[in-house]
């Protein structure tokens, strides 16, 4: 499959957090595809050094892993020191991808069991934010791209933390793109559909669910991670210099 070479990303410093597998390792593919300069954070080291490892052997620009618990916001802001010097400046793109989507009812959710899971899907958006801004503001620019989810634009069942988080990433992109646009900032929401990730179909996406799926959607085929790195990449690239503050659909239509 050929794949769109974006020159203004050759050399960029990227971060991705939970680039380790899924969505996320086909991000920092993509990005090492470029030339980019790639760090990602996971917590799923057997995953994130295989895939380390299978990009180190193949890339002339290998990524590096970090282990960083973005529950965090102390262990969030000492990993972006170390990314910062090991990449050697700035960081001109960050993609917070990582989440969970660990189901549940509305009578199992507890206090704890809700903070814990808007800390796993929303709050650490804002503080790896934070942490880029200065860098961004001091080049003049940057990117920041958001992944949003299509479950609570259709109120899927049992997700109710998960896409109360997931609706607010998409009001705290607006916000910080209305915020740091004057300084040259981007920020954006990708919002991706039922994806074929070995996650979601190890624990979800059985035959008939793939069936009831593909029958919403106006494009009969399952959505593949590639295809959410794609957006991801383009809206990062000097190509999408006037796209800012909205929510990008890479779902096949599903509607």
């Amino acid at each position: 499959m050929s794949h769109t070479v974006y020159p203004s990303l050759r050399n960029k410093r990227v971060v991705v957090t939970g680039g380790g597998s899924g969505i996320g390792a086909a991000i920092v593919e993509s990005f090492v595809r470029q030339g980019a300069r790639v760090a990602f954070l996971d917590i799923a080291d057997d995953d994130s050094k295989q895939l380390e490892r299978q990009l180190e052997s193949s890339s002339a620009t290998p990524p590096r892993y970090y282990r960083c618990d973005l529950k965090s916001i102390d262990a969030i802001r000492e990993t972006f020191v170390r990314v910062r010097a090991d990449l050697g400046g700035g960081i001109d793109v960050l993609v917070n991808n990582a989440a969970n989507d660990d189901r549940h009812t509305v009578q199992e959710i507890t206090e704890k069991y809700w903070d814990d899971r808007i800390a796993v899907n929303l709050r650490h958006h804002l503080f790896c934010a934070q942490a880029v801004v200065e860098d961004m503001k001091a080049a003049g620019g940057g990117a920041i791209i958001n992944l949003g989810s299509i479950s609570w634009h259709l109120a899927l069942p049992d997700l109710a933390i998960y896409q109360t988080a997931k609706a607010g990433i998409e009001g705290l992109t607006r916000s910080l793109a209305r915020d740091l646009g004057t300084f040259g900032i981007r920020v954006n929401c990708v919002v991706p559909g039922g994806v074929r990730t070995p996650r979601q179909m190890k624990l979800w996406h059985t035959p008939d669910e793939e069936a009831r799926m593909l029958g919403l959607q106006c494009i009969k085929a399952r959505v593949e991670p590639h295809d959410v790195a794609n957006m991801v990449v383009f809206l990062s690239s000097d190509d999408a210099r006037m796209c800012t503050g909205h929510e990008y659909f890479v779902d096949a239509g599903w509607r």
